[in-house]
């Protein structure tokens, strides 16, 4: 269908994030500017690795990743993630990522790729631990996870829990300061590992978090016909937290949620604010009930 875009991600910068689309095409995220669009038909599998899906499959539409079983397996055959690519010869370093107090995890990553693992996780500060051979890097990793007791992985829905209420820049960076200072005192760092000075930086500013306002609800799901129109406030990771102006509050947009959809821009005819599945953020002290 003509004037249809297919969204496969975001992409973090020095330039900030954009939406990247299908065939190299990508959108600017302006603070400020509105975010609207249409959904159009049904969802299909994205493939893997650069390759369409062969049977063009279905995919869920609560599903962040839009593959099919099998475009997943073949993705995850050749994932550092997953411990099924070990062979890789790049150097990869070691960090330390805050989400929020007490939400720190430690990952690693291509040193060619810089901080863009860390701006794509939504991580408002990070600091760098080491730097070294793809296992080594693995080995470092699972040392501070045993010793330490700092995860791999923080779930989106802590991250957008807490990313309003903040506390300041002073405070987050002595968070991760102390506990670069307990990660590189450990013994049993592997020899190949070096260790680099842990200088905190802090994405605040990137994502545009001063003065973000409590989420009201999350995006469930896009259908078939859903409309989704709102300012963008802050994007974190993935994230989009937006103006809906129809009198929901904010609203935050996985765009992972985006992919495998064919959208449109809005027409005269199209109402504003969202028509998708939207689930309600509990408060505190109870509940309340181109192309862009």
């Amino acid at each position: 269908m003509a004037g249809l875009w297919r969204c496969v991600g975001v992409r973090w910068g020095e330039g900030g994030a954009r939406l990247r689309w299908k065939e190299g095409r990508s959108s600017g995220l302006e603070y400020g500017r509105v975010v609207a669009f249409r959904v159009v038909g049904a969802r299909s599998c994205v493939g893997a690795r650069g390759n369409p899906c062969p049977m063009g499959a279905p995919v869920p539409g609560r599903s962040t990743q839009a593959r099919c079983a099998e475009c997943a397996r073949l993705d995850r055959a050749h994932s550092v993630a997953a411990d099924t690519y070990l062979d890789d010869p790049r150097t990869y370093r070691v960090y330390l990522a805050w989400f929020g107090s007490g939400l720190l995890k430690v990952g690693i990553t291509a040193e060619e790729r810089g901080p863009a693992r860390l701006l794509e996780q939504g991580a408002v500060a990070f600091c760098w631990l080491g730097r070294g051979p793809l296992m080594a890097a693995r080995r470092c990793e699972e040392l501070l996870r045993a010793a330490l007791g700092v995860p791999d992985r923080i779930p989106y829905a802590e991250k957008r829990a807490v990313r309003a209420r903040l506390p300041g820049v002073e405070e987050r960076t002595a968070e991760v300061a102390a506990l670069y200072a307990r990660a590189v005192a450990l013994p049993g760092w592997p020899e190949s590992l070096e260790r680099v000075e842990g200088q905190v930086v802090d994405h605040q500013a990137e994502f545009g978090l001063d003065g973000l306002p409590d989420a009201d609800g999350v995006v469930a799901e896009l259908v078939d016909e859903g409309v989704v129109s709102g300012r963008l406030l802050a994007a974190a990771g993935p994230d989009l937290h937006l103006d809906a102006g129809d009198g929901r509050g904010v609203l935050v947009l996985d765009t992972r949620l985006m992919s495998g959809w064919g959208l449109t821009a809005l027409g005269p005819g199209d109402p504003g604010g969202f028509t998708v599945p939207v689930r309600e953020v509990p408060k505190e002290g109870g509940e309340q009930g181109s192309l862009f």
